[in-house]
């Protein structure tokens, strides 16, 4: 009998699932190419001055997105990517609660002030994300116990 000439769906999901992670991994080092080197962010007309003060940990947040990314594409384990997801999300977190803190952000116009909506988008933000960090800690623990969804362990 003759070997079909598709992939099985698992292989499938698990090449794009690592083309996605090289993707994301590509995208967060051209951020920081672009926050750090050309244009840099102080091209950016709607940052303020105060911006310096939080860009560090932005590209912090840029430097750990790689890195886990780069994990996934070697090791696409379940309790792999729940513990990465999980450190992801809480340097997000910091991230989110620094900018909300300094707000570097200039996005008051002659017809509208966005303060109050980009305020209320980062408070969204913060919340989704604590609530990420409970998931993905609860995902972590499920992993690493051997309690997690069947269908996740499948071929890892």
């Amino acid at each position: 009998m003759s070997r079909p000439l598709t992939s099985s769906p698992r292989a499938r999901k698990v090449a794009s699932g690592r083309v996605g992670y090289v993707v994301a991994a590509v995208v967060n080092a051209a951020l920081l190419l672009l926050l750090n080197a050309w244009p840099g962010w102080e091209a950016l007309p709607f940052l303020t001055d105060r911006a310096g003060e939080v860009i560090g940990l932005v590209n912090v947040s840029l430097v750990v997105g790689v890195v886990v990314n780069i994990v996934y594409v070697l090791r696409d384990a379940a309790w792999v990517t729940a513990l990465g997801a999980l450190v992801t999300t809480g340097v997000g977190l910091v991230v989110l609660v620094r900018i909300w803190q300094v707000f570097p952000l200039d996005v008051a116009g002659p017809a509208l002030d966005a303060t109050t909506v980009v305020r209320v988008l980062l408070v969204i933000a913060i919340v989704g994300s604590v609530i990420g960090l409970v998931v993905q800690a609860v995902a972590f623990v499920r992993a690493v116990t051997g309690r997690g969804h069947p269908v996740d362990e499948i071929g890892r």
